[in-house]
């Protein structure tokens, strides 16, 4: 018997790879079938909201590096 999604481990990586992908909206069906039998929800929906946190930081430094130029 598998554990429920939220207490499937965290694989940091592969975690980091799914939601990099998803940014870009390129995924393979086969990919994301197995990114949901494996990866644990909670640790895709964090690191979506600190890469989107990170993301938003490098925009808002690269518009104050051009805006000072």
């Amino acid at each position: 018997m598998t554990p429920p999604a939220h207490q499937r481990p965290v694989a940091l990586w592969p975690t980091v790879k799914a939601v990099l992908w998803s940014f870009l909206g390129l995924r393979r069906r086969a990919d994301f079938e197995r990114d949901v039998q494996q990866l644990n929800p909670i640790a895709v929906l964090a690191t979506g909201v600190v890469m989107a946190f990170v993301f938003i930081a490098v925009l808002m430094l690269i518009v104050r590096w051009v805006v000072s130029a």
